[in-house]
C-alpha cells in the first residue's frame, strides 16, 4: 500500500475547472477510467433503484446452473439465482461500503494530518505516533481484526476499512501542510494577526485539495479489494446480501462445471479496480500544475 508523495504548490487565483476537465478527457487513461467508473456506477444504481431483471436473492432451483443466455445474461448459480442481478447488487454493496469508508478516512485523516503538520508540537507527536502504530499492521490483517470485533453489517465493515486507510490520508496531508506553513503568504497571514485555524482552512487546505482528490480515487480501488477480501474470508457483507468477494468464494467449488459463476464477479471487480486506478492517473495528470497549458 503506497501513498502519494507530491510537492504542494500554491493554487493561482481564478478558476481552472475547464482546463482540468480538458486535460482529464485528453488523457487516454483518464478517459477510459472515467467510462469504466461511470458504467459501473450506473450498474450499481440499477440495483439500488430495483431495475434489475431478477431479484438477486430469490432462489429458483429448477433453473440452477444454467449457462449464460438471453434470459440469464451471466447464467445462474447453484440455487438458480440470476448471476447478472447478483453481480450488480454485489457491485452496489461494494461501492457503498468503499465510498463510506473512504469518506470517513478522508475527513478524519485530512483533519488529523493538517493539525499535525500545521500546529506541530505535541499534536504532531501524538498523531504521528498513532499513525506509525497503525502502519505497523498489514492492512488486510488490521481490517480482519476490526471486522471480527464489530457486529457485522455494511456500516461496521465500512468503519473497519476506514480505520485502515486513515493513516494514509494523515501522511498524505501532513507532508504538504508542513511545506505550505513555511510559504511566504502563510507567514504574512500569521504576521497580520489572523487566527491559525483560519489560516489553515482558508489558505493551506485549498492548496492540497488536488492531492487529496487523487488519493481518494486510489483509496477507493484499495477499499473495493479490501471489502472483497473480507467477504471472501467470511467477514464481509452478511448473507443473503450478495457481495463480489463472497460470490467468488461460493463459486470456488463450481469453477469446473459452471465457470461463469466465478468469471462474472471476478471480471466486474477487476474492471472496477482498473477503472478507478486509470481514473486516478488521469486526475493526477489533470491536477498537476506542471501540465497546465499542455496539450496531450
Amino acid at each position: 500500500m503506497t501513498d502519494i508523495t507530491q510537492t504542494a504548490e500554491v493554487a493561482p487565483a481564478g478558476g481552472r475547472t475547464f482546463e482540468r476537465v480538458r486535460l482529464l478527457l485528453s488523457s487516454r487513461s483518464g478517459l477510459i477510467g472515467l467510462i469504466i467508473v461511470v458504467a459501473m456506477t450506473l450498474l450499481s444504481l440499477a440495483s439500488a433503484f430495483g431495475l434489475l431483471p431478477y431479484d438477486p436473492i430469490a432462489q429458483d432451483p429448477p433453473a440452477r446452473l444454467l449457462p449464460p443466455s438471453t434470459e440469464h445474461w451471466f447464467g445462474t448459480d447453484q440455487f438458480g439465482r440470476d448471476v447478472f442481478s447478483r453481480v450488480a447488487a454485489g457491485l452496489a454493496n461494494s461501492l457503498l461500503i468503499s465510498v463510506v469508508a473512504v469518506a470517513f478516512a478522508t475527513v478524519i485523516g485530512t483533519f488529523a494530518g493538517s493539525v499535525a503538520g500545521f500546529y506541530r508540537g505535541v499534536s504532531d507527536g501524538v498523531i504521528s505516533g498513532v499513525t506509525n502504530v497503525l502502519f505497523a499492521f498489514p492492512p488486510l490483517l488490521l481490517a480482519l481484526s476490526l471486522a471480527s470485533v464489530f457486529q457485522r453489517n455494511w456500516f461496521t465493515i465500512a468503519i473497519a476499512i476506514a480505520i485502515v486507510y486513515v493513516p494514509i490520508f494523515i501522511r498524505v496531508t501532513r507532508g504538504p501542510v508542513l511545506s505550505l506553513r513555511e510559504i511566504e503568504f502563510v507567514k504574512a497571514a500569521t504576521s497580520s494577526g489572523q487566527r491559525r485555524s483560519a489560516i489553515l482552512t482558508r489558505h493551506v487546505l485549498p492548496n492540497i485539495t488536488s492531492i487529496i482528490i487523487v488519493q481518494i480515487t486510489l483509496s477507493l480501488s484499495w477499499a473495493v479489494l479490501t471489502e472483497a477480501s473480507l467477504s471472501f474470508l467470511g467477514l464481509g457483507t452478511p448473507p443473503p446480501a450478495p457481495s463480489l468477494g463472497s460470490m467468488i468464494y461460493d463459486a470456488r467449488t463450481l469453477v469446473t462445471i459452471a465457470p461463469w459463476t466465478m468469471i462474472a464477479p471476478g471480471v466486474v471487480m477487476v474492471l472496477l479496480v482498473v477503472g478507478l486506478n486509470l481514473f486516478g492517473d488521469g486526475l493526477r495528470d489533470a491536477l498537476d500544475p506542471k501540465n497546465r497549458g499542455k496539450k496531450k
